[in-house]
């Protein structure tokens, strides 16, 4: 069988439904939800899953466990460790998918080109789409899995941290876009977590990431381009913050998708810069 390539960071249903049984694909649920949905993503892909997937734990296993931030990226070797005992090795082709639609894949996704693995894509449209079009779902308790052999490289371009993003914000080479809603990033609504203040960093811009997406999926290239022209020129570098790093990657992934090269995640994001009292905080109504 020939070697497999993605066509983009972005794959349809379709497309994973015509080579999920190739020896070089490997499908990996992200999927995630705020603390308040009481969900489970893990549970979930028990009942029902894309045949083969397995389960990404991005928010209590595969992170620095050291931190006290949520789900922070964890150690190349920790890394790499993990994902090999999830069967994954570097030659794999992964697409990852989440159960919201386009909602926690895109952090995986992210974590996954942060380690130097370039050869990731997300489902648009996720396991929803999946179901629509009608493709088949595997239950129960997942197959055993041989374990691989992945090596991480961490990427520093991929990364920001709160030094990075206070030294870029007044420099007009970078913007830092925001995917909160306009509402938390204006202060008008209080922060979900306790102790976090409301507003935002002087000098970031909002862009929401539900504004990039219709129905789960995301808008189409052209749309997405423009939604991200209004904020960002072609040679700037992009570094992209949320609450806590989750919706971040889905501005990432959308500037990824239309052409720009330059594009990091702020991983501590908002959670982070919220809480400490060194870090400027403003609001506007």
């Amino acid at each position: 069988m020939s070697s497999l390539h993605l066509p983009s960071a972005l794959v349809d249903s379709n497309w994973l439904a015509t080579h999920l049984q190739h020896p070089d694909l490997m499908v990996l649920d992200a999927s995630w939800y705020m603390p308040a949905a009481q969900r489970s993503g893990e549970q979930e892909w028990r009942q029902q899953r894309i045949p083969g997937a397995r389960f990404f734990d991005f928010d209590s296993k595969i992170k620095d466990h050291g931190s006290s931030l949520p789900h922070m990226l964890p150690s190349e070797t920790q890394f790499a460790r993990q994902v090999s005992e999830l069967g994954l090795s570097n030659h794999h082709r992964i697409v990852i998918y989440d159960s919201s639609g386009i909602f926690a894949a895109p952090r995986a996704w992210w974590m996954f080109r942060a380690m130097g693995h370039q050869q990731v894509a997300v489902l648009d449209g996720g396991l929803p789409d999946w179901i629509q079009q009608g493709h088949p779902l595997e239950q129960g308790e997942p197959a055993s899995v041989a374990p691989g052999h992945f090596v991480a490289h961490r990427q520093a371009d991929w990364i920001a941290d709160a030094a990075q993003v206070q030294a870029a914000l007044p420099q007009p080479d970078t913007r830092v876009l925001d995917a909160r809603s306009l509402e938390r990033f204006s202060g008008q609504a209080a922060d979900p977590r306790p102790g976090v203040r409301p507003g935002h960093m002087p000098g970031a811009y909002c862009l929401p990431f539900g504004e990039l997406l219709v129905q789960g999926r995301f808008l189409p290239r052209e749309q997405l381009a423009l939604k991200l022209a209004s904020l960002l020129a072609p040679e700037q570098r992009l570094i992209c913050s949320c609450g806590s790093g989750v919706t971040a990657a889905i501005l990432a992934l959308a500037a990824t998708l239309t052409g720009h090269e330059k594009v990091a995640v702020y991983d501590g994001s908002w959670t982070e810069w919220g809480s400490s009292e060194q870090l400027p905080v403003v609001t506007d109504h």
